[in-house]
């Protein structure tokens, strides 16, 4: 029998005639299997879905991205009377992203000569919210003359501009992104994206099924078409992690996140988490998300600032950012934003008038994405992340979505870099070993500090120079032994005799210390303003060791956390310190005797704009003692940049400034130094190499030039110091006089304390002026020649060898 006839029968029964039940036999059995089938699935789908709406609530709704930390610099504070220049003004506006076009606009700027128009964009402050405005600001030598409200031409006290951003703190994940409200995205952002990527958004589910059929339609006839919609888009971007694979399964839990998403949140909602989300580009390991991120990443500007025709190359490349890359293929790039002009047109977002002239501009990309650098000044950034390590762990600061707000001033800081950069270039020779710098700069007022170069390659990452090289001092400690003896005027003044000739110094244990001058002379009696002027090491000597280096060590401690063994070689600097710490050191100088923390953070902002932690407290009234000592000692290194060891500085020109300042050189010119302030700024400055070699410079021949190359071009106020607690008085001898005593000179002292007075003597043609009574009036030809600046080596066996033996 046939194998197909004896199946046949087995549906028959006994008495071999057909079932008429056979087939509804098969149907309910097709029926149950469909029925189980469908009661499996939704015994997996249901549980499925109920955990990936889970996973959707706990990811989306709560939009945990991982949000780096942005550093900023401080803002730019315009008011009538600041110093400021056209150069300085450019540089800090360029900085922070401004753009010279109307200054209008928000982020931009106009300029006719000295009259500038600013339209600053709102931020966030450590003191709070910060409007945007439009502002006039008129310069006018070298300052700012007046400040105006440009709407309605009334005059300011001042106004701030939103700072530049200098670095990012990334966390684990290297990504870029600033997370924005939808009401800060511009209208035609919102709009075209739909035009372009998803027409329907508004209207649909999650899903686009005519766009499916279209796409699997173009499929089939050998094309292609994105058939996503923004909700999708959005479900594989890696918010949810759903990979890029194409496969079924990862299509399938596409689709299902998606439902999910519109079945929980709003349009509005999955809008704002898709403009935050979308990937926009890469850098290296730094992957750019979102719109306000992109917007700095491809044209430098904030989100508000983009042109239509920025928009549209914004939109246009989320369909594929490495495709239509506008700095590597900018062909393609142009070719998909005049599609997204195209489709912005058609659906009436722009009218004709304003699609012609987008379809005719460049692409308006910058040629480097420098706006988000993770960190362009690593020397600043370093002793930034020092400071904020007190209170903030690593892991919590990176990527924590914080705002901190530094003291840094762009302009400063690139004056300072360049400074660098040309002074060591010119001092490079050969028989050199290769010059490296450290240098500090602060703001006087405050304790601020603006600018920070830790290398000579000044964006190189590693050995901060200015804030772990730890280098003897020499002579830049000396201000500080004169300050001690200061602060004793029934005993000491400006004006006192103090002895530069040779001295010991009985160390104990049968040892002898017997320091020398610089030019390997003696200058017998002498003024003691005269002896720091110029500084001698004979007469320091004999002060500290009147003062006691004892209280020298205590002093240091308290000025500036400086430890320091308390012998004799410390009163000519045997002590090894970085340019941060000797900043710290001079800084109770420059700010007239205040107790001044330095600090490169201003404060530290949450992720809302909301201050978490302030630092710029204003600083204590300085003490009145501590206050006049200051401006004594202030005054004295006033003259050592007019007459002494900082002269260099008044024939380049600098004397407008009326500068005080401090050299510094180590044995055998190994460390070059120099410390000197303005009105507004302070600047610490050591030049070396790192193999601790002989440079053969002194500190008014390498820091100072590096100095003297700084402030020259940046803006500062002149050195003026006040006379609260001091009494000028002529004086010829040791007493007081008339001022027109022939030999008198004026001297400031403690008020209260000057010497008894005295008539004016009969005057005497055959004797010389006062300096020969062995007071030190210049160096003559010495001077002429250079010869007053040479330096010869004392007898090693005269000298403790740690001690520098350094006048300048």
């Amino acid at each position: 029998m046939p194998f197909s006839h004896a199946v046949a029968q087995i549906d028959y029964d006994e008495d071999d005639t057909p079932d008429d039940s056979a087939s509804p036999q098969w149907r309910r059995r097709i029926v149950i299997w469909i029925l189980a089938a469908i009661g499996l699935g939704l015994g997996f789908l249901i549980p499925y879905s109920l955990y990936l709406n889970h996973e959707v609530g706990q990811r989306f709704g709560q939009l945990r991205w991982q949000i780096p930390t942005r550093v900023y610099a401080r803002p730019l504070e315009l008011a009538p009377g600041l110093a400021m220049d056209a150069g300085t003004l450019k540089t800090e506006l360029d900085a922070a992203a401004y753009r010279q076009g109307d200054g209008v606009r928000e982020g931009s700027y106009s300029r006719e000569g000295g009259r500038w128009r600013i339209s600053s964009r709102g931020f966030n402050d450590v003191d709070g919210s910060v409007p945007k405005r439009r502002v006039e600001v008129v310069l006018s030598g070298g300052r700012v003359a007046s400040v105006r409200d440009a709407a309605s031409r009334k005059a300011l006290r001042g106004a701030r501009l939103d700072p530049a951003r200098i670095a990012t703190l990334y966390g684990q994940k290297q990504e870029e992104r600033r997370l924005v409200r939808i009401d800060e995205v511009p209208e035609l952002l919102v709009t075209g994206l739909q035009a372009v990527e998803d027409r329907d958004f508004n209207h649909h589910i999650g899903i686009d099924f005519t766009g499916m059929l279209r796409a699997a339609f173009k499929t089939a006839t050998g094309s292609r078409q994105g058939a996503s919609t923004l909700t999708q888009q959005l479900a594989r971007s890696g918010l949810l992690g759903i990979g890029k694979e194409q496969t079924l399964q990862r299509k399938g839990k596409e689709i299902l996140y998606a439902l999910l998403i519109e079945a929980r949140y709003d349009k509005r909602t999955i809008l704002e988490a898709y403009l935050n989300q979308v990937y926009l580009g890469q850098r290296g390991n730094q992957a750019i998300h979102g719109v306000a991120a992109g917007a700095e990443f491809w044209f430098g500007r904030d989100l508000r600032d983009l042109t239509t025709e920025q928009i549209a190359l914004l939109v246009g490349i989320v369909r594929g950012p490495s495709w239509y890359d506008p700095r590597r293929n900018p062909e393609r790039a142009l070719e998909r934003r005049n599609f997204a002009l195209g489709e912005f047109h058609e659906t009436g977002l722009i009218d004709d008038a304003e699609y012609q002239r987008a379809l005719k501009a460049p692409l308006g990309v910058t040629d480097s994405p420098r706006a988000i650098a993770a960190n362009r000044f690593p020397a600043y950034v370093d002793l930034v992340r020092r400071q904020l390590a007190r209170d903030y762990p690593e892991d919590e600061l990176a990527g924590a979505g914080l705002s901190v707000m530094t003291g840094m001033s762009p302009a400063a800081q690139a004056n300072a870099e360049g400074s660098v950069a040309r002074t060591l270039k010119s001092l490079s020779h050969r028989t050199r070993p290769e010059l490296q710098a450290g240098v500090v700069v602060t703001d006087v007022h405050n304790g601020e500090v603006v600018a920070v170069v830790g290398a000579r390659e000044f964006t190189e990452h590693g050995f901060n120079r200015a804030v772990e090289a730890q280098r003897p001092v020499g002579s830049l400690l000396k201000p500080f032994v004169y300050l001690l003896a200061l602060a004793q005027p029934e005993r000491f003044s400006l004006a006192s005799w103090v002895d530069d000739s040779p001295v010991t110094v009985n160390l104990g244990k049968g040892k002898n210390w017997n320091p020398g001058n610089s030019d390997g002379r003696s200058h017998g009696t002498v003024r003691l303003i005269d002896a720091l002027a110029q500084s001698y090491n004979q007469a320091t000597v004999r002060v500290g060791m009147q003062v006691a280096p004892e209280r020298i060590a205590d002093l240091i401690r308290t000025l500036a956390g400086i430890e320091a063994a308390p012998n004799p070689a410390l009163i000519l600097g045997s002590v090894d310190q970085s340019p941060y710490a000797m900043a710290q050191l001079y800084q109770f100088l420059a700010s007239g005797g205040e107790i001044q923390p330095l600090h490169a953070v201003r404060g530290v902002l949450d992720a809302n704009g909301k201050a978490l932690k302030r630092y710029d407290k204003e600083p204590a009234p300085a003490q009145e003692g501590d206050a006049i000592a200051a401006r004594l000692i202030t005054i004295a290194l006033q003259q050592a940049v007019s007459s002494g060891t900082g002269r260099q500085l008044m024939s380049d020109g600098l004397g407008r400034l009326s500068p005080a300042g401090k050299t510094g050189t180590s044995n055998d010119g190994r460390d070059s130094w120099f410390a000197g302030w303005t009105g507004d700024h302070l600047a610490v400055i050591w030049v070396g190499n790192d193999q601790n070699k002989t440079t053969g410079l002194y500190g008014a021949t390498g820091a100072m030039r590096v100095w003297s190359a700084l402030f020259a071009r940046l803006p500062t106020a002149p050195l003026q110091v006040g006379d609260k607690g001091l009494d000028w008085q002529w004086v010829i001898g040791s007493n007081t006089t008339d001022a027109g005593c022939a030999g008198a000179r004026r001297f400031a002292f403690v008020a209260g304390f000057a010497p008894a007075y005295t008539p004016c003597p009969a005057p005497e043609p055959t004797l010389p002026e006062e300096g020969a009574e062995g007071e030190d009036t210049g160096g003559g030809w010495r001077e002429w020649f250079g010869i007053g600046e040479r330096r010869e080596e004392p007898d090693p066996a005269k000298r403790v060898p740690e001690a520098p033996v350094d006048g300048q």
